[in-house]
């Protein structure tokens, strides 16, 4: 079939046809999931791949995940060929010979055949509760190579021919301390795997499986093209950024993360060289994450819906040298790997900002803080996977907006009430912190901060960012507030935690431990902040009065809440008069 031949609408159709099929898996894994680091945190993503492993539809889930499919699905293809059967359902997790991203994510992929032709491929991965290793929830930062992570997988049948591998579930269940949640998970992701597998099918019921495959083949160029176009409208040139992981241990040396974005006409090459070698610790992160947040970053530039298959990545390429913390050597450990993609993000969106600052977005909270917890409690061993997220940075005409998932992620916080009832965990406090969003003529988000009591002796680890090096303004606006990590224990004593220990914690009963995230970095000048915003900020406790003479120039009246129009006069100009 010729592109002349290709109906539109029918290419449309298909295109929505094939995305709520992959909504569709996100659903059932999200309904079906034991654990709360999936049913809850929404740590996973679904795809559907065609007969030659491309990504055709993604679910509407984590962006930061997306190149890990084309990955995985290149060893798949490599390393079965055409000797898949009917009812085979593969699994993986690992970064090194299976094309994932660290032990705890394992991928599910199921080959779907229709009259004994492979019609395409049903792909999970989650992010699951405890693969083993040596501490609870398998991401410890202190971890120097792979093998003290966990189990890893290499690429195996987990069903054959419809029947269950009975030996690889029993290894799976001999190695985590959460049997019963990582393999209900896993059967999550199976049952996914088989919805998709009854819409494909459907599919091609419907147009035939030679019609079905031209209007993919033309999906994944109608993508191509409109990135291509979103792509010449930007200036050609070379730029760059450069942004810093603040480091592991209690001595943190920073680690910077640089980006080279080069515009050529309808293509865009980004090359991490300059970005810090690969580290002993688990923050290595292997090369599918940062060419998955590279891809998120470009995409971000479009105000157009473009479809989410292949074929939009064809125009960019990314490039990082063997052995950086962006593309790490086996054995590398990279259990806390997310940090550094995340930061990626960062870095590019940097270099936009000198192409389209009106499109760019200042620093957000760094990605996900996580505090991972184990123990035992009333006979019954528990983990707490806790990934705590978010604000944005302000961008051109909006300010940062809180309680919401990094932009490269898609992301939820547990609820409160889920952690109680599971965990011998109380939350003290969960809310926002004023004055924590950098100023700007568009503020950043605020900082969030959560304080957990623990109710029975715990053993946690950390991973943090953005303490040394806040979120970043631009257009002249502020980087937003550091994080922080206290440790507060019985007595009352306090201990101020590195943001990425290389050691884990004890607990005890009555300790607490508070997490304060890094506020969003600010847009423009901060002068130019309309003082009507900044009254709306005071009332809905985003500012404080002191904070608003202090960084905006805006004094209230004695009633705390009417500006006071001559004393702003004065502030301002002598915030500005200090400038020079």
């Amino acid at each position: 079939m010729s592109m002349r031949e290709i109906d539109p609408i029918t290419l449309e159709v298909i295109r929505n046809a094939l995305a709520s099929t992959a909504d569709e898996m996100a659903l059932i894994v999200m309904r079906s999931a034991y654990s709360p680091v999936v049913r809850d945190i929404m740590d996973y993503s679904t795809a559907l791949c065609d007969a030659k492993g491309r990504v055709i539809a993604q679910g509407l889930t984590l962006p930061i995940q997306l190149c890990s499919f084309p990955r995985i699905m290149g060893f798949v293809r490599e390393r079965y060929g055409d000797t898949l059967k009917p009812g085979d359902i593969l699994i993986a997790n690992d970064p090194y010979g299976s094309g994932g991203q660290h032990l705890p994510d394992i991928y599910i992929l199921k080959p779907i055949f229709v009259a004994s032709r492979l019609a395409g491929f049903a792909a999970t991965v989650a992010h699951h509760t405890d693969l083993g290793g040596i501490v609870p929830g398998s991401v410890a930062i202190y971890a120097t190579e792979i093998q003290q992570e966990g189990l890893r997988l290499p690429l195996l049948k987990l069903y054959e021919a419809g029947e269950p591998v009975d030996s690889v579930f029993r290894i799976i269940e001999a190695n985590t301390r959460s049997p019963v949640e990582v393999l209900g998970d896993i059967r999550a992701q199976i049952a996914a795997c088989n919805v998709a597998e009854e819409g494909l099918k459907t599919l091609i019921g419907r147009y035939g499986a030679l019609e079905l495959d031209a209007y993919i083949d033309a999906l994944h160029d109608h993508a191509e093209a409109m990135m291509r176009d979103v792509i010449r409208a930007l200036p050609n040139g070379v730029y760059r950024a450069t942004d810093y992981i603040d480091g592991v241990g209690e001595n943190p040396q920073p680690l910077p993360i640089v980006a080279t974005v080069t515009v050529a006409d309808d293509t865009i090459d980004i090359d991490f060289t300059g970005t810090a070698d690969q580290v002993a610790a688990s923050i290595n992160c292997p090369i599918s994450l940062p060419e998955s947040a590279s891809f998120c970053a470009i995409r971000c530039l479009s105000q157009q819906d473009i479809p989410n298959c292949e074929g939009y990545l064809r125009p960019i390429t990314v490039r990082a040298p063997e052995g950086c913390l962006v593309n790490p050597r086996y054995p590398a450990a990279c259990g806390a790997r997310g940090v550094v993609g995340y930061r990626v993000f960062d870095a590019i969106m940097q270099a936009l900002a000198q192409i389209v600052p009106e499109r760019a977005m200042g620093g957000s909270e760094g990605g996900p803080y996580l505090l991972a917890a184990g123990g035992t409690h009333e006979g019954r061993p528990f983990v707490l996977n806790e990934m705590v997220v978010g604000t944005w940075g302000a961008r051109a005409g909006k300010d940062g907006i809180e309680g919401i998932s990094n932009p490269a992620a898609n992301l939820s916080n547990q609820p409160v009430e889920m952690i109680e009832a599971d965990m011998p965990v109380e939350v003290l406090r969960y809310g926002l912190v004023p004055d924590t969003g950098g100023p700007g003529e568009f503020r950043g988000g605020l900082s969030f901060i959560r304080e957990f009591r623990f109710l029975a002796p715990i053993r946690f680890v950390l991973r943090g960012d953005r303490r040394d090096h806040p979120p970043f303004g631009f257009e002249g606006g502020s980087p937003g507030a550091p994080s922080a990590h206290i440790l507060i224990r019985a007595d009352g004593t306090e201990q101020s935690l590195p943001t990425m220990p290389m050691e884990s914690f004890t607990a005890r009963a009555g300790d607490v431990f508070r997490l304060i995230g890094a506020g969003g970095g600010g847009y423009g000048d901060v002068l130019r902040r309309d003082p009507i915003r900044i009254e709306d900020d005071l009332r809905e406790g985003k500012v404080t009065a002191e904070g608003a003479a202090r960084d905006y120039g805006v004094v209230f009246a004695a009633d705390g809440a009417t500006i006071d129009q001559a004393a702003t006069m004065r502030r301002r100009a002598e915030l500005a008069e200090a400038r020079t």
